[in-house]
């Protein structure tokens, strides 16, 4: 794209961001935000086609404004981190809603298929899980426990091992997006067929309420952030795929920094969750009530911060640019 034909495409629209910077701008942090993260898209564009161009010069002076604007009032390092939780985030989330879709419909279609072949397979569960959980599962599910898996291990073991490891996992299923996303699909994929396998099994036994009130305590969390990690893998392997107006290698960097910042963001989660599964799903006879209320509070959080927050937001900050 010709630098005249970047300029008339957005000049409105940043003579517009000067008006509410030095108007109502300043006293809305939402709005600031989302100008902020305009402004650097359009600034890391320029300065990759058009470096020592007038433009790039008016878009770094702007930018800094805004930056200004938002942290001019910080005192000490704790705003900051309040700022990318309640807004920094949200707004970044907002614009990978679509790959998280995708990563939804993959593991959602995976876990029928790990379901359908449990049901038609009874060897299939093994080939997933392995031999030698299945069969402590048994023995557990024989005595009238079959929760008891999770009470072989100290509680501050079982939190620290299990954390590390979903972390993990999460980072894996993010990096593996660097190849065009199909590493990201495969392990959703795979972790799919692997959930669906093993709450079928339960199902094969009987035991499936039984199971599923004492797994999802932590698993709400836990396969959410799997998720959400599979969206930030498909975003990052879709700015390779499709760069649209931007160089491949810009694109590439935009999409590996929203992956990151939203990997970042699954940390706490990830801590939760293994927080839960360490300390409170060793309890599996809980009252019912009490599990439920875990479930849907651990289900309610996660729609609202990773959905209905970041649409709230934005259409807030739109709202304010009108």
């Amino acid at each position: 794209m010709k630098e005249i034909t970047f300029l008339k495409q957005n000049a409105e629209k940043w003579q517009e961001f000067e008006t509410l910077i030095t108007t109502k701008g300043g006293s809305n942090p939402d709005l600031m935000a989302d100008l902020f993260i305009q402004l650097t898209d359009d600034l890391s564009y320029s300065k990759t086609h058009y470096p020592k161009a007038k433009t790039t010069q008016y878009l770094n002076s702007i930018a800094a404004r805004v930056h200004q604007e938002i942290y001019k009032n910080k005192k000490e390092k704790k705003s900051r981190i309040i700022s990318y939780w309640k807004y920094e985030l949200p707004f970044i989330f907002k614009n990978s809603h679509k790959q998280l879709l995708y990563a939804f419909i993959i593991f959602a279609v995976a876990f029928l298929i790990g379901v359908v072949s449990c049901l038609y397979d009874d060897t299939f569960v093994r080939l997933i899980l392995g031999d030698q959980y299945v069969n402590e599962t048994l023995e557990n599910i024989d005595k009238g426990d079959p929760m008891a898996i999770y009470k072989g291990m100290s509680q501050g073991n079982m939190f620290s091992i299990i954390t590390v490891n979903n972390i993990y996992v999460s980072f894996v299923c993010f990096a593996m997006g660097i190849f065009f996303s199909f590493g990201t699909g495969y392990m959703l994929f795979t972790n799919g067929v692997m959930v669906g396998a093993f709450q079928c099994f339960f199902y094969t036994k009987g035991v499936l309420l039984q199971s599923a009130l004492v797994i999802w305590i932590h698993g709400t969390l836990e396969i959410s952030a799997i998720v959400i990690a599979g969206c930030a893998g498909l975003t990052m392997g879709n700015s390779i795929l499709f760069p649209g107006t931007y160089s491949r290698g810009v694109s590439f960097v935009r999409g590996a920094k929203q992956g990151v910042k939203i990997i970042i963001g699954l940390v706490p989660v990830f801590i939760a969750a293994g927080f839960l599964e360490s300390f409170v799903t060793r309890y599996s006879n809980m009252p019912m009530w009490l599990s439920l209320l875990i479930i849907g509070a651990s289900f309610s959080f996660i729609i609202w911060y990773f959905i209905i927050y970041p649409i709230q937001l934005n259409n807030k900050a739109q709202k304010s640019n009108l």
